[in-house]
């Protein structure tokens, strides 16, 4: 039975709520556009990159964009989804964060990002948590998003452990198929929990049992 040494944490969904800032961002560039967009389409979009999600929403329009279309689109997301993050405090930390945090800690297990937003840094400026891991790999650093496992294979190299000895925790199906083919044990948070595959599920961190945590992904 192979020991836990490390725990990878997805960022929006996870350690925070992201979630309406993207879809106001990207609802805002598709109705310039003249795009249908929904919740419903927003939530194919979860734990997937910028320029993956641009293409899910360009798929309903008739309208051609050359690659110099997309950069801009891109660009001008980021740039309102951005502004929306600087409404972000300490006090938008998911229910459980923390207290999980603290206990992985206290257990000597390593702690890690592993997210494919290239805003990474900033989120965690805004909510207080800067310096708060022990490595953080992010969409600055990686050539492929989730389902690729890279993200996380990355995150396991920066902090010295075996990726069979990590555990990551994630909100999105596709969080929990790049963790699964990293060779990581897959906890599933939220509307992860629903995730078939996933070695654990949990509706969200809160009154979560550090040594029930542990003990269950170990099996």
């Amino acid at each position: 039975m192979m020991k836990i040494l490390a725990v990878i944490f997805d960022l929006d969904g996870v350690i925070v709520s992201t979630d309406e800032f993207h879809y106001q961002a990207w609802k805002q560039i598709s109705n310039q556009e003249k795009i249908y967009f929904d919740r419903e389409i927003n939530e194919r979009l979860r734990g997937v990159s910028r320029m993956e999600s641009l293409e899910i929403i360009l798929s309903h329009s008739d309208k051609k964009y050359s690659e110099k279309d997309k950069q801009l689109l891109a660009q001008r997301k980021n740039e309102v989804y951005c502004d929306l993050l600087n409404k972000l405090s300490p006090n938008d930390i998911l229910p459980g964060v923390i207290n999980l945090l603290m206990n992985l800690k206290a257990k000597d297990i390593k702690i890690a990002i592993g997210s494919s937003s290239k805003n990474t840094p900033f989120i965690l400026e805004q909510i207080g948590l800067s310096s708060s891991f022990d490595a953080i790999a992010d969409g600055n650093s990686i050539m492929n998003s989730k389902p690729d496992p890279e993200v996380f294979l990355l995150a396991a190299g920066k902090l010295g452990v075996a990726p069979e000895e990590c555990a990551v925790i994630e909100d999105a199906q596709a969080g929990i198929d790049a963790a699964i083919a990293a060779g990581m044990k897959a906890v599933g948070v939220g509307t992860a929990a629903s995730c078939v595959n996933a070695h654990l599920k949990l509706k969200d961190l809160s009154n979560l049992n550090i040594d029930q945590l542990l003990n269950e992904i170990r099996s």
